[in-house]
């Protein structure tokens, strides 16, 4: 069977029973490129280039759309057919630029007839016998040449063309294009699409390039005032703090086609499994908060989380906490289009608060006589409720981790977490790995719960990108000898549920398991208890708590929305362009105080969190001041 994965992201499975077959398929494919390559070139004569590769069923590592992939002899069972524009075609160019690229253009004669002479030996062998035409490794040899040779071709094409433009006047490069970033085409239909990672490469390349950081102006070094390590935890106010009223929702209903073409050719330069840590992705996938916000707009439901030291016995908190858990996610990824948060800056920091009402706060199984779930109601005055505090830092930037920390002392309890996530490119998806954990602790009772936390993928960047979490995940509390594990299911390629979640309750000494659940972790939930009692949650039409947060002007300048938000202004305003530059600055800014340290030998000193061991707690956590 051979797997096709074409450039707008879809996959089709053809059958081949042997070698004939197989023969059979990559003719009629090149000619239906063909076909479209010639109807394209009428159209459009500048077309880019187009690639299909393909690979018998099972294979662990399919190429991405558009990659033009390096085949060794150790992989007979691939073959990759790529359409550019030929070598003759670049020869045509000779005309136009005399005197230029004259070996290559001459080497690339000489190849052409090799390769013409190497395809008409293989045509000529014999149908049968020990080595025939269609001989598997042959064949192997027949297709990986031809697309070398069109890669080599396109590659004299982009050459000439880079000449070409050397000639004529061109804008000056900003700075933003010394970094390893994404520089690719702006169609000529919509030059309003900005983007500040395009360089001025020809409208048929694309390149991920590496070159020497340049030495930042003083403009660039005075856009934010340095961080200094030593100044300690920052006081903040709760009475300065006032009621989000930011709308998270992204109103983006798809991929643009210009920025469909701009992700094609990026994937087309990344290789399956890279790292995406080093790559400057586009600013038009960044969603307008950052990753500590994120990270605090998964604590919406604090009632929930208050309840869990309510619980009566160890098996009703562990139910709690299972359940809080499975319900946390869905206002954290609120709406379904995949956008990429901020990178945080090293020393960045995120400052929130909640009022829940007292009378809010109970064990969910006991709780049926609570108000409706829509309603969103939130106690002011003190006395009547609590108050949940949370803060974030960035402690890291190779690799990125990140902290926080979430404190009710009225409830003596605490959540402490850190994660290093990890993000690695997958075809026409992108994983990204919460490497780290979380515990939390109900110092009333003695308990600990460590809990990790799921991955997550966007999937069909090319069309319309969504989220969907996946992996499992483990809580545990080692002194009453509980544990659940919760897995986060993906969708399977044909049929099934996407965001599917079940879990499992266990009483590790007994071996008894005591509850149950299954749905979908953005929809309903339903538990089932090991006493035969049943119940649902709808995720939906729980209250939502609105954080509070300090305005900005009354923010530190590495608080998370006021170091952020030029970026954020000119993406509200759709300034692709102004939201990049803004976005570069802040991150140049951060390599040349990244360098300032590594000659000085200063090791970087977070304010708010302490690494010990291979982990990070709190400078001043709950459980160390009772």
């Amino acid at each position: 069977m051979l797997v096709v994965y074409s450039a707008n992201g879809e996959m089709y499975k053809l059958r081949a029973a042997d070698a004939k077959e197989k023969q059979f398929w990559v003719t009629q494919l090149r000619a239906c490129a063909k076909y479209h390559m010639e109807t394209s070139a009428k159209t459009t004569p500048s077309s880019r280039s187009r690639s299909l590769t393909l690979l018998p069923h099972g294979t662990p590592n399919p190429a991405s759309p558009c990659s033009q992939r390096h085949l060794s002899t150790g992989a007979p069972g691939v073959v990759t057919i790529t359409h550019h524009k030929s070598p003759a075609a670049a020869r045509r160019a000779k005309s136009q630029y005399p005197g230029q690229l004259h070996e290559v253009r001459e080497m690339m004669n000489q190849v052409e007839g090799q390769q013409k002479n190497l395809v008409h030996a293989i045509e000529s062998l014999p149908g049968s016998g020990p080595l025939t035409a269609l001989d598997q490794d042959l064949l192997l040899l027949k297709a990986t040449s031809a697309a070398t040779l069109s890669c080599l071709g396109e590659c004299l094409h982009l050459l000439q063309q880079s000449v070409h433009h050397a000639g004529q006047p061109s804008h000056k490069p900003g700075a933003s294009e010394n970094i390893l970033g994404w520089h690719g085409p702006k169609s000529h239909s919509t030059e309003q699409l900005k983007n500040g990672t395009l360089g001025s490469l020809p409208s048929a390349s694309a390149n991920i390039t590496w070159a020497i950081l340049p030495n930042s102006t003083e403009d660039e070094q005075s856009l934010q005032p340095e961080p200094e390590p030593n100044s300690g935890p920052e006081l903040v106010l709760s009475e300065d703090e006032r009621s989000d009223t930011e709308d998270k929702e992204e109103t983006e209903l798809g991929v643009m086609e210009d920025q469909r073409s701009i992700i094609l050719h990026l994937i087309s330069q990344l290789k399956l499994g890279m790292d995406l840590t080093k790559v400057v992705l586009p600013t038009f996938i960044l969603e307008k908060r950052s990753l500590l916000e994120m990270y605090a707009d998964f604590m919406a439901h604090p009632d929930l989380l208050l309840a869990i030291t309510a619980g009566a016995t160890p098996e009703e908190r562990v139910i709690c906490f299972v359940e809080y858990y499975l319900t946390a996610f869905h206002e954290g990824r609120k709406g379904a289009l995949a956008k990429k948060p901020y990178n945080p800056i090293i020393g960045e920091t995120f400052h929130c608060s909640w009022e829940v009402p007292k009378d809010r706060v109970k064990p969910k199984r006991t709780a049926s006589h609570s108000p409706a779930g829509h309603e969103h109601s939130v106690a002011e005055d003190p006395s009547t409720s609590y108050k949940l505090r949370f803060v974030a830092e960035q402690v890291s930037h190779h690799p990125p981790i990140s902290c926080f920390y979430c404190e009710c002392k009225e409830k003596r309890l605490c959540v402490n977490t850190h994660v290093w996530t990890k993000s690695k490119f997958m075809g026409m998806s992108v994983g990204v790995s919460m490497i780290g954990e979380g515990v939390l602790r109900l110092l009333e009772h003695g308990e600990e719960y460590v809990f990790t936390l799921p991955s997550a993928y966007a999937r069909s960047i090319l069309t319309i990108p969504w989220v969907e979490l996946g992996g499992k995940v483990s809580i545990s509390c080692a002194k009453t000898g509980y544990s659940a594990t919760v897995i986060f299911h993906t969708k399977p390629f044909y049929g099934g549920k996407v965001h599917r979640v079940t879990a499992e309750v266990k009483h590790n000494p007994t071996n008894t398991i005591v509850c149950k659940a299954h749905g979908e972790w953005n929809g309903t939930l339903e538990f089932t208890y090991n006493s035969g009692e049943t119940r649902v949650i709808d995720t939906t039409t729980l209250p939502v708590y609105p954080k509070k947060i300090r305005p900005l002007e009354k923010q530190g300048p590495m608080e998370s929305r006021n170091l952020w938000q030029e970026v954020t202004r000119y993406l509200r305003l759709g300034d692709i362009d102004a939201a990049t530059e803004q976005k570069r600055r802040l991150e140049e800014k951060q390599r040349v105080e990244e360098r300032k340290r590594e000659n000085l030998h200063t090791p970087w000193q977070p304010k708010y969190f302490i690494q010990e061991g291979d982990g990070w707690v709190y400078f001043n956590p709950l459980w160390k001041a009772h």
